[in-house]
């Protein structure tokens, strides 16, 4: 799947993106991206401390990457199937805005109904539940805090597969 994204910080206007299997050989380059997302810098940061996304996690689960033309990681997911689950979402700092984060929840969703899923869970990072609302996630519930590593309590969603 070939998509065009326009707008500034991802490169060229109309630049095309590629939304494609993740390999074990990418699990390096989701790894940096999760560890330098600035969506978990602050009282975030102890989530995402030491945290891997490592080749046996790739193989075990839907991982999808969008690539820029030049084979950049724009942003990945990773959806589990039973329980249906999303369970990592990230979009790189500089292509946050242009459409990459609606474009893998699109990706996902027909990941999901190919699958014979009718609905997905989602955990949210409580600033991107707005995002996941916005895409169609319904809130459902509150994920109470786990100490030492979640230190606040997270939105649950749901997101519908028609």
């Amino acid at each position: 799947m070939t998509s065009y994204v326009t707008g500034t910080g991802v490169g060229v206007r109309g630049e095309a993106v590629r939304i494609r299997r993740a390999t074990a050989r990418d699990a390096k380059r989701l790894t940096g991206l999760v560890r330098r997302s600035r969506a978990y810098a602050g009282q975030y940061a102890p989530m995402i401390a030491g945290y891997r996304v490592g080749p046996d996690y790739i193989e075990a689960h839907h991982v999808f990457l969008a690539v820029g033309e030049d084979e950049r990681v724009l942003g990945f997911y990773a959806l589990i199937l039973s329980p249906p689950e999303l369970d990592l979402m990230f979009v790189a700092d500089g292509a946050q805005g242009l459409g990459i984060g609606r474009r893998l929840v699109a990706h996902m969703t027909g990941e999901a109904r190919g699958a014979g899923l009718t609905a997905v869970r989602i955990v949210s990072h409580p600033p991107a539940e707005g995002f996941y609302r916005s895409v169609g996630a319904k809130p459902i519930g509150t994920v109470i805090a786990n100490p030492p590593a979640v230190m606040w309590d997270r939105p649950e969603l749901v997101i519908p597969i028609p």
